[in-house]
């Protein structure tokens, strides 16, 4: 049995040239850029100019339809945009977190991959864990924490273990 994966065919890392699909680069460079200050005052700025020249056109509907169907194009747009920003996200965080189980030896393996579980499954697992956690605070004190000596410990153990 293979222990770690197959890199992705992708993977800039390994020094692969193979570039991600043309909308993953899109939604990389248009989510870095609307999330910068810039973009904030660009948009500021296009309000600003849009509220001052309403004394100029009257405050007639038409210049009221200019910055409802503007505002209304690029939210619609960007409704995508930043869904596949959080889905790669997401993705990224889920296998972060499966890796840190897969190499934790006492923890459960049962919750690698929970992210495909149904709602009633998930709301179970909910259940349990939080019922859990009510456990455990009964006999635990969040004032203190695991000394350095212990977590050298732990470590120590995980090295020893994989040899």
């Amino acid at each position: 049995m293979e222990k770690n994966p197959p890199a992705p065919a992708n993977n800039h890392l390994n020094g692969n040239k193979n570039k991600p699909p043309v909308f993953e680069r899109f939604s990389i460079k248009v989510v870095n850029a609307t999330g910068s200050p810039w973009a904030f005052i660009i948009a500021l700025a296009v309000i600003v100019v849009w509220a001052v020249t309403g004394p100029l056109f009257g405050f007639s509907d038409t210049w009221q339809l200019v910055i409802n169907t503007g505002t209304t194009i690029v939210t619609f747009l960007m409704v995508f945009i930043i869904q596949k920003s959080q889905n790669k996200d997401s993705k990224s965080i889920q296998l972060k977190l499966n890796e840190l189980i897969a190499a934790t030896k006492t923890a459960s393996n049962r919750l690698i991959d929970v992210e495909s579980l149904s709602e009633e499954d998930l709301n179970t697992l909910h259940r349990f864990y939080t019922k859990l956690a009510s456990e455990m605070q009964k006999n635990l004190d969040l004032k203190r924490s695991h000394s350095v000596e212990e977590a050298m410990e732990n470590t120590e153990g995980k090295l020893k273990s994989r040899k």
